[in-house]
């Protein structure tokens, strides 16, 4: 793996500014961005994917954890596939529910559990790590790879 083209680290106070920052980075997603999250369980990936969701205009009514479905597709602003890889046991399961079709194509994809299957990431992408660092604060560390994701993140965060 090749070292991110850009790095950032912002902490968030509550579930709700990491759900805040989730609509930010929602609101700049584009068809064929790719968004990998790192955490465990409790870190605040929910609450981000919500409101990635959220800044893309999805109807919250259509907003579920895939962990059972493995992919969820929204419609929103954009097309968005919100993928959960916590039940995949190795990249050839995954290969095998078609998952590698929805890469680089008309939606943006974002991914949970990146960590436990990281081959199936595109060579560009963003990934988010969140990390508790008190009762509801959170570290999210961004790791760019590529230029429009170092793109997506100095926006993301500026």
């Amino acid at each position: 793996m090749s070292a991110p083209t850009l790095t950032r680290t912002v902490r968030s106070e509550s579930p709700e500014e990491t759900h805040r920052l989730g609509v930010r980075l929602g609101e700049l997603l584009q068809p064929g961005d790719f968004v990998g999250l790192i955490g465990d369980l409790g870190a605040g990936k929910t609450h981000l994917v919500r409101g990635v969701a959220q800044g893309a205009q999805v109807p919250r009514s259509e907003v579920a954890s895939p962990t059972f479905a493995i992919v969820y597709p929204y419609n929103g602003r954009i097309p968005l596939h919100h993928a959960d890889l916590y039940r995949i046991a190795d990249y050839d399961e995954l290969y095998a529910t078609g998952f590698l079709d929805l890469l680089g194509g008309e939606s943006a994809v974002l991914v949970e559990w990146l960590d436990r299957i990281p081959e199936a990431a595109p060579r560009e992408y963003l990934r988010i790590t969140l990390r508790p660092s008190g009762e509801d604060a959170r570290e999210l560390h961004a790791e760019a790879f590529g230029p429009r994701p170092a793109e997506l993140l100095t926006a993301w965060l500026a």
